[in-house]
């Protein structure tokens, strides 16, 4: 009897893999939606738009005017740099328009030439008047100055009277005495310095003479030589 060597699918046992699960396995994918098979061709026609748009501003000149959200705040900044620049170009206008009206004013307050030669002229006048003030001073008449009263006439007691006459206008250093050298040709009232001047010339108007004389060798600050 002729024995059959040819194997089949039956003639092996049942495994796990002989009964697969139901649906697509492995590399078998599930249908997808219209929406997801769509979309590529929606990208591309966008960016072929956007490709277009960009080409065409870029030749026509409009992409300079096309205002990014960024260049708002970089227009607000430039526009604050600007007022503070201008705000600074003020303040130093306004400092310098206040220097010069100060320098104008210390200008105004220096005295000017004319002004100044006043001002020395009026200090000469005072210095001139104060040395003429001092001078006076210096000349005034001073009772307390040592007076001598000479009698070169034949009149006993003739010097004491006129040394009265002088005791009772205020001079409290007068006295009286004979002559014991050279006597002038008339009477005089003698002075030693420029200070007795005043005062000689007071005595001589007090007894009534009018020569005066400026005298050196003097020992008596004032001398009166009475003659007849």
């Amino acid at each position: 009897m002729a024995k059959q060597d040819k194997e089949t699918y039956d003639s092996y046992e049942k495994d796990v893999y002989d009964n697969p699960p139901a649906g697509p396995m492995g590399v078998h994918r599930g249908a997808r939606s219209a929406a997801s098979r769509a979309m590529p061709y929606v990208i591309v026609i966008i960016v072929a738009l956007l490709a277009g748009l960009l080409f065409w501003s870029i030749y026509s000149g409009e992409i300079n005017n096309l205002k990014m959200p960024w260049s708002s705040q970089e227009s607000s900044t430039t526009s604050s740099a600007e007022k503070s620049k201008s705000g600074e170009s003020k303040s130093k206008s306004q400092s310098d328009s206040a220097s010069g009206n100060k320098t104008d004013a210390s200008n105004a307050d220096l005295p000017t030439d004319s002004q100044q030669n006043d001002q020395n002229a009026d200090q000469n006048a005072g210095q001139n008047a104060e040395q003429t003030d001092n001078a006076t001073a210096q000349q005034a008449v001073n009772t307390g100055t040592e007076v001598r009263v000479v009698n070169a006439t034949n009149i006993t007691g003739y010097a004491q009277s006129k040394a009265d006459v002088l005791t009772q206008a205020g001079y409290t250093s007068v006295s009286a005495s004979n002559p014991t050298g050279n006597v002038p040709s008339q009477t005089v009232v003698w002075y030693q310095n420029e200070t007795d001047k005043a005062t000689a010339e007071n005595v001589a108007q007090t007894l009534g003479i009018s020569n005066v004389q400026q005298s050196d060798g003097l020992v008596t600050p004032i001398v009166v030589v009475l003659l007849d």
